[in-house]
């Protein structure tokens, strides 16, 4: 009979007698330990990776059970002492350096010139700017409001300056108005980039037509002594033009024609003297440029040349100052010379009839709000020669004034363009005292007379 046959049949009854988890009735077999050398049975490598404690009886690591005739076991491992699998709480520490190895206990080393990434900034402190270093209170520029401090120098960088100053002109081009296009200049701060804005102004009008031209000549006789004081920086602009020759001659084919006539008419204008043609400055940079070695391409002189033959070419012509006059067609506005010489018949007839709405009818009927400068200007000399003279009557001078005054208060003569005729008149004041010695005393005597009439203030003066 097979073995299988003798066991009794497992149903759910007898399962818990065949099954005997607890291991009641089974034999315990002793098995007697057998000393073994750790270091004889298992290789070099393994002795030194196990978790075994050489230092420690074998009977510490071998499997113990809690009581006799069970086959339950309590399997207990005992953890080495090597530290080498230690439980790490928390993370603190994780991403510091053990060591101080980031630089902060070595000092900086410098870059060298040579280096690609040396910056001149991050190596030295300081910054070296044009300003000298005695600024007056009126070289303030503006007060940066976030550290109340004053700001010298220009406000805009030169990009924004030329951006500004193109939005003005087009502003100019529709209105006609030069003084709303001084006012808003003038708000730009940025003194040092004044020169640019006749290069920037001729530029425009050369890619216009005959209308737009005519006023940028007639704007080139407003920017002085408003925007350019000095007829040094009036130069510097047109230098500035002509050295930009070659770019200009890419868009604009016509660029020496235009170019030619252009210093034609400010030479005609007053705004060159006749002089600027002949000079070496005109095709050479200035100063601090030729000490950097920048000097024109040969193609920029070649251009120069050929503007400054163009200009001469004009100017020796028969009847040059008529033609100049409307070398741009039917312009806007009178000529220069024609409005020099009405003013002079008007103000003549003036000092004979002493009548003010007659004097006033006539400079409204010239329409020549952007000239009324040269109106005052005129009028201070030829008071000053009468005021002087042997045989003509005296109180020329009261006469002006009181001319002045009423067309000041019937709003025919801005107090803007009263103060430019001011300061032009100083400036040609030592011409006028050759003729007229007591001419500067005149000109206080004026001042006081016109100060009383309310039409100077002690900031004008």
């Amino acid at each position: 009979m097979a073995d299988f046959a003798k066991r009794p049949e497992v149903t759910v009854t007898t399962m818990g007698k065949v099954h005997n988890p607890s291991g009641e009735g089974i034999p315990i077999k002793k098995i007697k330990p057998v000393s073994v050398s750790i270091s004889s049975a298992l290789p070099p490598t393994t002795v030194a990776s196990s978790s075994v404690n050489p230092t420690k009886p074998l009977e510490d690591h071998e499997t113990k059970v809690v009581e006799s005739g069970s086959a339950r076991r309590n399997i207990i491992r005992k953890k080495s002492d090597n530290g080498i699998n230690q439980k790490k709480h928390g993370g603190s520490g994780k991403g510091k350096w053990k060591h101080a190895m980031d630089g902060s206990d070595q000092a900086p080393i410098p870059i060298s010139k040579d280096d690609p990434l040396y910056d001149e900034l991050e190596s030295d402190p300081y910054v070296l700017s044009s300003t000298p270093a005695s600024l007056e209170e009126s070289s303030k520029t503006a007060y940066d409001t976030s550290t109340t401090k004053p700001i010298y120098g220009p406000l805009l960088t030169l990009p924004e300056f030329k951006i500004r100053i193109r939005q003005s002109l087009q502003e100019y081009f529709d209105s006609g108005n030069p003084q709303e296009f001084v006012l808003s200049v003038q708000e730009l701060k940025c003194r040092a980039y004044h020169p640019e804005i006749i290069k920037k102004a001729i530029s425009l009008a050369c890619d216009q037509g005959p209308r737009e031209r005519e006023l940028t000549s007639k704007l080139l006789t407003q920017l002085h002594p408003d925007l350019l004081t000095s007829a040094e920086e009036v130069a510097r602009g047109f230098e500035i033009l002509l050295l930009s020759l070659k770019e200009f001659s890419i868009d604009i084919p016509d660029a020496i024609t235009l170019f030619g006539s252009f210093l034609a008419r400010a030479v005609v204008d007053e705004v060159l003297p006749p002089a600027f043609l002949s000079q070496l400055a005109m095709v050479r940079l200035s100063i601090e440029e030729e000490e950097e070695g920048n000097f024109p391409p040969p193609e920029t002189e070649i251009g120069v040349e050929k503007v400054i033959a163009q200009a001469v070419r004009l100017l020796s012509r028969e009847h040059c100052t008529a033609r100049l006059e409307k070398i741009w067609g039917p312009g806007d506005g009178r000529p220069v010379p024609e409005l020099k010489v009405i003013l002079d018949q008007l103000l003549k007839e003036y000092l004979l009839s002493r009548e003010l709405d007659e004097a006033a009818l006539c400079v409204r009927e010239l329409e020549a709000l952007h000239f009324h400068h040269e109106l005052v200007k005129r009028g201070l000399v030829i008071a000053m020669e009468q005021e002087a003279g042997q045989n003509s009557a005296k109180g020329s001078l009261d006469a002006m004034a009181a001319l002045f005054g009423f067309l000041m208060e019937n709003a025919i003569l801005s107090e803007e363009q009263f103060r430019k005729g001011l300061q032009r008149f100083r400036d040609v004041l030592p011409d006028v005292s050759l003729d007229v010695p007591d001419a500067k005393e005149m000109l206080n005597e004026f001042q006081g007379m016109m100060k009383k009439l309310g039409c100077l203030t002690e900031e004008t003066i």
